[in-house]
């Protein structure tokens, strides 16, 4: 952990600008520190900064094992982390602190469920296809910030005093949520302390200002709720980081429209201004990279967009860093404001913003059920996902079927026991497998909800949720009104690729026996005559090429999956589908022998719902697009369109108008969500390279952004092999 304080020239220049960028240079200064670090590896780029090199933190255990579960393990050990975290102050930022330990880190590696809720026996049927299940896994949900904003800390003890009178019977449940809450204003109450003490350090004007302000917004908000925008900013840097200190909780909120009524009040108080608002938004986005909406529809189609909508994209242009902010595209957008996203997407290169298509995500939600009132209060909070604020437990992203495991397991099964060989007998041996594999994903999420409050209760998301303090009731077991459970299906392009490869060089063209391509592929393509084979598999008509016979079988692959998933709904509980591999895409191919796309042994499958690199050999984005939209399961999730794009492509006007038609597009064809990279090919092959050399360089991986040199080199690999092949 750096010492910022009494850095700093009395007399240099000290304006909101310049602070911001005094900021992003610390920013890249703390994203060196956590280099070599693995929870930092290949992942999110977490606001956090390295604690001091003497802190030590010895958690609190209720179980042989080291470890902490239930209640009281984790409200205890959360509480006691609050009593000893460091306090960081930076004279340059308009809040206070940095998270600096997560406990799910922190905990006896590889996490155990609680031991005296054991499944054992379903681990193991579910170890055969390599399932992700999701047992036991934190957060990846929404809160409702409005829940915290609309009482404060205080509030919060209070409302959950109330309760616990209403609910008796429930006080293992209370007296951990109040440890908790408790423990958040201990830590503000240490950093009232430490900002009193850079006071007396500093000694820049303006910067003393600052700290003076800074302190007293937090002793404030230890007990009040927040009346302004920098209280209602820095209230939400507050449950952020606490929440990333529990369980890396990472979902945001709707947050133009979250902060808009505390700056309309500000102006007509006439204590803020734009440039004033501008740096609060930039060091809230400055302190926590949590996934963010901006714009959206009203149930009644109306554009949500407003100014302040704007006002949050020149503030994370002002930061010029990695950043989670998707803005939501329908039929109505305010076309200067999209237009205005892609330009800033292009002038930064940070991989922001998003773009989430929301006719599709909306009917598809429909479809479970749900009223359009609901549906379109869903909001991008997550890699790939989207949720209801405070109403809809859904643990997205934490759920992956190997379905490429699927395929192999089917064709070894085909090759080795059965007469017939034709693809026909591969699918319904492959439907199987699938099939059973989801069954017993479901199963194990049905276990989940039944145990999780035992293992991991939800302390800090429970808090701003809807029906968890009312009820006495952890989200994961009866607190909220919706379960939507997130089932991802991974490796589509690598099963669809490998039936139309089948299909076109055995049964069509006859160039393949069955038994040739078999013995090429269990030998890994190793044996005589092995490369020639895969290189005449891998240039097969594949997925991504439009309307090809890989297009055909991965709309067949994916309507037979989501008609599986959403085939387990229960009355309370309802399944999602969605084919997205997260930063999986390395470990799930690791897992899978060689397969007849020409992919060999343990190589990566394909990245969520793009092709496989080299789908076509003029990569165009169109046949990609379309294909991708064909295979959206269509029940309220996405799968993601991952784009590279050079950065010459938008130099002027009309590149950018073309960019802002293409997204247009492809979100009135049913896709779901794009993510989009614009890289240079030769900067990202030098950065490779020495990624020390580009400290600053920030690429979208998947669903989230990160430092490129905090990326492994194995990760760094798969990233730059599909920019370079786009490029």
């Amino acid at each position: 952990m750096r010492d910022r304080i009494n850095q700093h020239n009395p007399d240099a220049p000290m304006g909101y600008r310049d602070r911001m960028a005094i900021l992003r240079r610390h920013k890249i200064e703390d994203t060196q520190d956590k280099k070599g670090l693995r929870q930092y590896a290949d992942g999110d780029d977490y606001g956090a900064i390295t604690p001091p090199d003497d802190f030590q933190f010895k958690p609190y255990s209720n179980h042989p094992n080291g470890s902490w579960y239930g209640y009281d393990g984790w409200s205890k050990t959360f509480y006691k982390l609050m009593e000893d975290h460091p306090v960081f102050i930076d004279p340059c930022d308009a809040f206070p602190n940095r998270f600096m330990v997560c406990l799910s880190f922190v905990r006896p590696f590889p996490p155990s469920f609680n031991p005296e809720y054991p499944y054992d026996d379903l681990r193991e049927r579910q170890a055969k296809y390599s399932i992700m299940g999701g047992i036991g896994a934190d957060s990846h949900f929404g809160g409702d910030y409005r829940v915290g904003l609309e009482v404060g800390w205080g509030g919060l003890l209070e409302k959950l005093e109330k309760y616990r009178e209403i609910n008796p019977g429930h006080d293992d449940f209370y007296e951990a949520e109040i440890l908790t809450v408790k423990g958040v204003q201990l830590w503000m109450k240490h950093t009232v302390e430490e900002i009193d003490k850079a006071i007396e350090l500093e000694t820049h004007p303006l910067l003393v200002e600052n700290l003076k302000e800074m302190r007293a917004n937090t002793e404030f908000l230890i007990d009040h709720k927040p009346e302004t925008l920098r209280q209602a900013c820095e209230w939400i840097c507050w449950f952020n980081m606490a929440s990333r200190e529990y369980n890396r909780d990472g979902a945001g909120g709707q947050l133009d429209e979250l902060l808009r009524p505390y700056y309309e009040r500000d102006l007509e108080a006439g204590i803020i201004d734009k440039e004033k608002a501008k740096y609060y938004l930039a060091c809230l986005l400055l302190n926590d990279a949590h996934y963010y909406q901006v714009g959206g529809v009203t149930v009644d189609g109306e554009d949500m967009v407003t100014y302040f909508s704007y006002m949050i994209l020149e503030a994370a242009d002002w930061l010029d860093s990695s950043c989670n902010i998707t803005v939501r595209v329908h039929k109505n957008i305010n076309k200067d404001f999209l237009k205005t996203s892609v330009g800033y997407l292009f002038k930064n290169k940070n991989g922001w913003p998003r773009f989430s298509g929301d006719d599709a995500l909306t009917s598809g939600f429909m479809r479970k059920g749900y009223s359009k009132e609901l549906a379109v209060q869903r909001v991008a909070v997550g890699c790939h996902w989207m949720s209801l604020p405070g109403m809809e437990y859904c643990l997205n992203d934490c759920v992956k079927l190997n379905n490429s495991k699927h395929f192999r397991i089917a064709l070894d099964e085909m090759m080795i026991s059965d007469d017939e060989k034709s693809t026909a007998r591969l699918w319904e041996l492959y439907c199987k497998h699938t099939r059973k594999a989801v069954e017993l994903t479901a199963e194990g999420i049905m276990f989940h909800l039944k145990y999780q409050a035992y293992n991991i209760p939800e302390l800090m998301l429970n808090l701003i949720c809807h029906g968890t303090v009312e009820r006495g009731l952890d989200v994961t077991a009866g607190g909220v009104d919706y379960y939507n459970m997130c089932m991802d299906g991974t490796g589509i392009a690598t099963v669809a690729d490998s039936f139309a490869a089948l299909e076109q060089r055995i049964e069509k063209e006859k160039r393949l026996t069955w038994e040739e391509m078999y013995a090429a592929v269990t030998s890994n393509f190793e044996a005589m005559g092995g490369e020639v084979t895969r290189r005449m598999l891998a240039a097969s008509e594949r997925y991504g090429g439009g309307n090809t016979i890989g297009d055909k079988w991965a709309e067949r692959v994916s309507k037979a999956f989501a008609d599986d998933v959403v085939s387990m709904d229960t009355e309370k509980v309802k399944f999602i589908p969605g084919w997205f591999s997260w930063s999986s895409t390395i470990t799930i191919g690791k897992q899978v022998g060689a397969t007849p796309n020409g992919r060999k042994a343990g190589e990566p499958i394909n990245h969520g719902a793009n092709p496989h690199p080299g789908f076509r050999k003029d990569g165009a984005l169109t046949a990609m697009s379309n294909s991708i939209c064909t295979i959206q399961p269509g029940y309220g999730n996405t799968s993601p369109i991952q784009l590279e794009l050079d950065p010459g492509m938008a130099n002027d006007e009309e590149g950018v108008a073309k960019v802002v038609d293409y997204i247009r597009t492809i979100c009135e064809q049913g896709n779901t969500l794009l993510n989009i990279n614009i890289i240079d090919a030769d900067q990202i092959l030098a950065a490779h390279e020495n990624p020390d050399a580009y400290p600053d360089l920030v690429v979208r991986v998947t669903g989230f952004t990160a430092y490129f040199c905090l990326l492994t080199p194995e990760f760094r690999k798969l990233v730059v092999e599909r920019i370079l092949t786009a490029a």
